[in-house]
């Protein structure tokens, strides 16, 4: 379900605190978050955010098509590790 146009995109404020500072100082390091529900602004394209899996942080490069998207979208929490039926050979 989406959020209201009336609320604005949600994004977490210490995040978006972090990536605004990097952005004046001209610095580039990773930023480690549990947001997962944030959503990637304009402002976020070229840093890497380290998301959370529950279990363990994921970097994640943020890029252009990136934006309006949200960051646990991009960390998935399920390894796949194959079928049964195939390790029978």
């Amino acid at each position: 379900m989406s959020r209201s146009l009336k609320k604005g995109p949600f994004i977490e404020v210490s995040l978006e605190k972090k990536i605004n500072a990097m952005n004046t100082s001209g610095k580039k390091s990773v930023v480690k978050t549990w947001a997962r529900k944030s959503i990637i602004s304009p402002d976020f394209v070229g840093h890497t955010v380290a998301v959370h899996n529950g279990n363990k942080f994921i970097p994640v490069y943020v890029t252009e098509n990136m934006v309006g998207h949200k960051l646990g979208e991009f960390a998935p929490t399920r390894i796949f590790r194959g079928h049964a039926g195939n390790r029978k050979k």
